[in-house]
């Protein structure tokens, strides 16, 4: 079967390992004719391009693959339960279970035909490693998580910071993903009672420069706090 070639090659940029591509781009092509068909009526991203959604979407979300990988490396096998918290169309959580099938993922959602849309393409991709579960960041369970994502999220308040941080375990991470690092530092001096310890590390995305003014690059960082 015929891919995307910007898909591939983003794919084996990011860390895909050779003897998996194929698998795993046959599943992401399968979802992203899924956001295509669902994105008028689902408002699930900011383009049906395909392209596009390969570069800003999927790439996005996994160029900080190896890294959320290296956190939930510290825990056990059993502990090992990852959150897309807001999943919303499940970006970053349907591409990273995708590509880290030997890991949990737990998207949480609160709308309802988001989660349907969202339960509807774990079936298609038969993803047995990924499940939904439909709440409010709020009121999912103390400790659910070993490490805890979010991307397209608001900006980190101290509300939504104790929230975040209440759902994962001790010793447990949140990963977030940022974009330029000046926001970054002004958003966290906000929360610096809350948060006195975070660090920031770059994120690559395969291609992201093709697809953007040149003279505004977007940066892309994931800020990792340990809870």
């Amino acid at each position: 079967m015929e891919f995307s070639k910007k898909l591939t090659d983003g794919l084996l940029k990011v860390g895909v390992s050779p003897d998996m591509l194929n698998e795993t781009a046959q599943k992401i092509d399968r979802y992203i004719n899924e956001i295509i068909l669902f994105n008028s009526a689902y408002n699930l991203t900011n383009t049906s391009d395909y392209d596009e959604i390969v570069v800003n979407h999927i790439l996005d979300s996994l160029s900080a693959m190896k890294k959320i990988q290296s956190l939930a490396d510290q825990f056990s096998p059993e502990e090992r339960v990852i959150g897309d918290i807001g999943s919303g169309g499940g970006l970053p959580g349907i591409p990273l279970a995708a590509a880290l099938p030997q890991y949990r993922f737990v998207l949480v959602e609160r709308m309802d035909k988001r989660c349907a849309f969202l339960e509807n393409c774990i079936a298609l991709l038969g993803l047995k490693n990924a499940s939904v579960m439909k709440k409010e960041a709020e009121k999912v369970p103390a400790g659910y998580f070993s490490v805890a994502t979010f991307r397209a999220f608001r900006p980190l308040d101290k509300k939504m910071t104790k929230t975040l941080l209440s759902l994962i375990r001790n010793g447990g991470y949140l990963a977030a993903y940022k974009a330029k690092a000046c926001s970054i530092a002004a958003e966290m001096e906000g929360i610096k009672d809350i948060v006195p310890e975070y660090r920031t590390e770059n994120l690559t995305v395969p291609f992201l420069t093709d697809s953007v003014d040149q003279k505004e690059l977007r940066q892309r960082n994931l800020v990792i706090i340990k809870k």
